[in-house]
């Protein structure tokens, strides 16, 4: 059976992406492949982590596009060159539009580090989700890998773990602790989920 192609959209570190790269490689991933990572920023340490895996990469900018509705199409257009089953954002610091997003109903994932519908939505990413989970004072975060649709955080969750808040946390030690115990697990598990529906 031939296995789901992957797309994995970046514009940083491209942690989440090596996660995936590794659980390729160890066998948690059987029914995909990433077979194309997309960054929108040229300088994302993300595109490193993909030639070292032998992954073929594309920068896409905005601003050479022009606009949003330019920028998604030329996305698009890469996806369907490249025979793309299913999208992974992984780090990806672009909030892609229902124009988009309708084209690949229950085809786009994404890893955000909190419990949905705890600290999600619009302006929460990065550190300022963690920020705000120890200014609430939660006891338990965690991650949520759900599927992308119009809404910001808004799609169908297909996992969750929980983290435990420590004693003494920062946002930096927090999100770290998050992307060890709860994202890298997840987001790799989910993938292998959803790869497995596409096959069908």
């Amino acid at each position: 059976m031939a296995k789901t192609k992957i797309a994995v959209l970046v514009s940083g570190g491209g942690t989440n992406l090596q996660a995936l790269i590794d659980a390729l490689n160890a066998g948690v991933i059987t029914s995909g492949e990433i077979a194309l990572v997309i960054a929108n920023n040229s300088k994302a340490y993300a595109l490193e982590r993909a030639a070292k895996a032998g992954i073929p990469s594309e920068i896409v900018l905005k601003k050479e596009c022009g606009s949003q509705e330019a920028f998604e199409q030329k996305i698009k257009e890469l996806l369907t060159v490249n025979g793309i089953d299913m999208i992974v954002l992984a780090g990806f610091m672009s909030i892609l539009s229902e124009n988009f997003t309708k084209d690949y109903p229950e085809r786009i994932l994404n890893v955000h580090p909190s419990l949905i519908p705890s600290f999600c939505g619009v302006g929460y990413y990065g550190l300022r989700v963690h920020e705000e989970a120890l200014a609430y004072g939660v006891k338990v975060t965690g991650a949520t890998v759900h599927f992308v649709n119009e809404i910001p955080d808004g799609g169908k969750i297909i996992l969750q773990k929980a983290v435990e808040i420590e004693e003494g946390d920062t946002p930096e030690i927090l999100q770290k602790r998050v992307m060890e115990q709860a994202e890298w697990k997840i987001l790799p598990a989910a993938v292998e989920i959803v790869s497995k529906q596409l096959q069908r």
